[in-house]
């Protein structure tokens, strides 16, 4: 990544998640190679469909869990409840939204955030197939959240704080965002502490999710620095050799005196 500008890192990224969509939008489904890919790494080796129960599958279109591309089931960790308002970052192909809406119910909304036209274009018709109506996609970095201050209630994301290219804007964002005491629950690939970019750059790419990753003890300072507290960094599934995806949660102060 060393030759390598953000915005060079940004246009590859895009251009792996497009291709990703458009494969999906044609009636096809996403390859190992289209997805978080690294060498060798992708779908079906820790990330993808396979990372959720059957039967939170079963009622979903099948677009949704082919485009599938995380690490993890944010929606589950996250311990949802009716009413909630939840924000998820870099929605993709919807999966983890239309799940988080059953889970929080009609009281409850979920807004998907995603900055790809095609991929907002591929979870707005697997919401409509699937009969989910409590959801709003909208378009937009997650660098910059287009929604109001202290407007949700969780943050959850799958495997996309790797892919950004200024992570400490995603925190600052997600707290922004987030009602004081809301809560902070993301899958992520986290690597080894003490690999260098040279070291996470051979086990895969910044699109792949492993360039770019963060170590559990740079999560935690990231999220610390945006004002987070009650962090912790639990890993679950080994990705390649020092690597592994993990669930990361943290809450915002309930008595949180910002000033935005």
């Amino acid at each position: 990544m060393a030759d390598e500008t953000m915005d060079d890192v940004r246009a590859g990224v895009d251009a792996t998640y497009v291709a990703a969509a458009s494969a999906v939008l044609a009636g096809g489904s996403v390859t190992s190679e289209s997805c978080c890919d690294g060498s060798g790494v992708g779908v079906g080796r820790g990330f993808g469909a396979g990372r959720y129960r059957a039967e939170e599958l079963g009622w979903l279109p099948g677009a949704a869990s082919a485009a599938s591309l995380g690490c993890g089931n944010p929606a589950a960790a996250a311990d949802l409840v009716e009413g909630e308002r939840v924000l998820d970052l870099g929605s993709g192909g919807g999966i983890d939204v239309l799940l988080s809406a059953r889970l929080v119910g009609p009281k409850g909304r979920v807004y998907g955030l995603d900055l790809l036209d095609e991929m907002l274009e591929l979870a707005g018709a697997n919401a409509r197939r699937a009969g989910v109506d409590n959801v709003e996609f909208l378009k937009g970095s997650i660098e910059a959240v287009p929604l109001p201050s202290a407007t949700v209630d969780v943050v959850i994301s799958n495997c996309v704080i790797s892919l950004a290219a200024d992570k400490g804007a995603v925190f600052a964002e997600t707290f922004r965002v987030l009602r004081p005491g809301g809560r902070f629950t993301v899958c992520d690939v986290v690597a080894g502490e003490g690999l260098t970019i040279e070291e996470q750059a051979a086990r895969g790419s910044f699109a792949g999710c492993l360039a770019g990753a963060l170590a559990a003890s740079e999560y935690r300072a990231g999220l610390r620095a945006a004002g987070f507290i009650r962090i912790t960094v639990e890993p679950s599934h080994q990705i390649t050799d020092g690597m592994r995806a993990a669930i990361i949660r943290a809450d915002k102060p309930k008595a949180c005196s910002c000033d935005w």
